[in-house]
């Protein structure tokens, strides 16, 4: 297939002010190239939100140009398409050269903001596809859009999605299904593989360059550091631990937690085997294909922790004195396990600070710790039951600390109701020990429990529909997800129970 044209000066689609950035790091780092062109490209969605973050609303997409650009058959004028090379660690085995193997960076637009890196993920094979078709399909693609944009309404670092664009081109996954393009949006699509990388090839300076970029473009403070580089491994690690503990306290599995799937900026990166909790299982597999269990629920700390260990091997270069022999290796190493130290305090205090708020309480002592029995027990509870995740802290936000009159939504909930009411009468001692008012705490409780997640059987019903080529229900979903902690009452059904055809839906790394 030929390379798509160039969009001519004057195009009447919008234009935008765009930097060098990434792309004036030099050739090591990425090979430049069009992306494919596919056929008969028709719009899926235009998330509004997202948009705004490159100055557009969302009639954007009505712009001559739009679709064609975003699908990847037409280049304008302010492009400079690039698919970036990196490493990493895959299921905890070192997986050698990997890259931006169907993605492909458009331009780094100039905001208000900050730069803001345009890519488009399934825009065709790059010399980093290995075996793979450069391709992604309609379904993983609307479950990235969708997810990217709902956890940006929670509050959660994420990467963006700004549209969608379909083709009937076939791909072949399991059985065959069709093409899409899904725009995705970040400061920088930067990862901890990208460091990897250059370590492996032994290319110090490449490494320092990078290291470099990040610091000044993005973590400025680390330069006044008298240890940069050290600094920097600290600010991701702290954000790392920040951001795996807002997955757990909103139940989300992100299912492929390999090195190259993390972010140096610790946003959540490359929405593939995704699941939000439904039944509270601490040891929950969302990916059919993590046959280990590498990637539970219950991993996702001590993974990230694993992760970052991999980024503090490959920044080891940055600060070793190889004229030191041994006693500069140790040194080097012991620099690198002070800048991770922090990463199981941070987390810790994280966790329960948003839990805290999500159970409505007040720090009870002087340490986290001094919470930890009632939160213990509320999870055994929560994983021996098998109570939905989302809805419990919903209908836990309106019960009263007086007493059992308000319990009947979350009590029902539970099989055993003895078991709920004697781990409630902990919690109601500890809210009238708070002397708790019941309004503020429930107004404060529903401000930080969702009561819309991206349920897997929701994203799946929004697929069915858009193979049909009806959109609504992606639009509706979008909408809905955009609002997460607001009550709307026209669509209370996307905050139910899930349906029993839901217990057999299935994602693995084809998704």
């Amino acid at each position: 297939m030929s390379a798509p044209p160039t969009e001519p000066a004057g195009s009447d689609f919008a234009p935008l002010h765009t930097e060098d950035g990434f792309a004036a790091l030099g050739p090591q780092f990425f090979t430049r190239l069009a992306p494919t062109p596919l056929p008969s490209p028709y719009l899926v969605g235009v998330a509004p939100a997202a948009a705004a973050l490159l100055g557009w609303d969302a009639d954007i997409a009505r712009q001559p140009g739009f679709v064609e650009t975003f699908v990847g058959n037409r280049v304008p004028d302010w492009a400079d398409p690039l698919a970036s090379v990196y490493s990493g660690h895959q299921f905890g085995v070192w997986a050698g050269q990997l890259g931006d193997g169907r993605a492909i960076r458009l331009a780094e637009a100039a905001t208000a903001a900050g730069p803001l890196e345009i890519q488009l993920k399934g825009a065709g094979m790059t010399p980093y596809s290995r075996m793979a078709d450069g391709r992604a399909v309609l379904r993983s693609s609307i479950r990235e859009y969708l997810c990217s944009e709902a956890m940006a309404a929670l509050g959660i670092p994420t990467t963006r999605a700004l549209a969608i664009v379909g083709s009937d081109a076939p791909v072949r996954r399991e059985t065959i299904e069709t093409a899409a393009v899904v725009t995705r949006l970040a400061p920088t699509f930067i990862r901890f593989g990208h460091f990897e990388h250059f370590a492996a090839h032994d290319d110090v300076a490449s490494l320092r360059a990078l290291a470099d970029f990040v610091i000044d473009r993005f973590l400025p403070a680390c330069r006044d550091d008298a240890q940069p580089y050290q600094a920097l491994l600290r600010e991701v690690t702290l954000r790392t631990a920040d951001l795996v503990a807002q997955w757990q306290a909103v139940g989300f599995c992100h299912g492929v937690m390999n090195t190259d799937n993390m972010s140096i900026l610790g946003l959540t990166i490359d929405y593939g085997p995704f699941g939000f909790l439904d039944a509270f299982d601490a040891n929950h597999i969302c990916n059919h294909s993590d046959n280990q269990g590498r990637y539970a629920y219950s991993q996702q700390p001590q993974i990230a922790f694993w992760n970052l260990h991999c980024l503090a091997q490959a920044l080891l270069p940055l600060w070793r004195d190889p004229q030191a022999g041994e006693a500069g290796k140790e040194a080097a190493i012991a620099a690198a396990r002070a800048a991770l130290d922090p990463f199981r305090e941070r987390y810790a205090s994280a966790f329960f600070r948003l839990y805290r708020a999500k159970l409505g309480l007040r720090r009870l002592g002087e340490r986290d710790e001094d919470d930890e029995p009632l939160l213990t027990s509320l999870f055994q509870l929560l994983h021996g039951q098998r109570v939905d995740y989302t809805l419990f802290w919903r209908h836990l936000s309106r019960i009263s600390s007086a007493d059992g009159s308000r319990d009947a939504p979350v009590r029902d909930l539970f099989l055993d109701r003895a078991a709920w009411d004697a781990w409630a009468d902990q919690y109601r001692a500890r809210l009238r020990a708070e002397q708790s008012d019941d309004a503020a705490r429930a107004a404060a409780m529903l401000a930080v429990n969702p009561k819309y997640v991206l349920r897997n059987h929701l994203a799946e019903t929004a697929i069915r529909h858009a193979r049909d080529k009806d959109f609504s229900e992606v639009e509706r979903l979008l909408a809905v997800l955009s609002r997460p902690f607001d009550e709307q009452p026209e669509a209370e059904a996307y905050a139910a129970l899930p349906p029993d055809w839901a217990a057999g839906l299935e994602v693995s790394c084809s998704s």
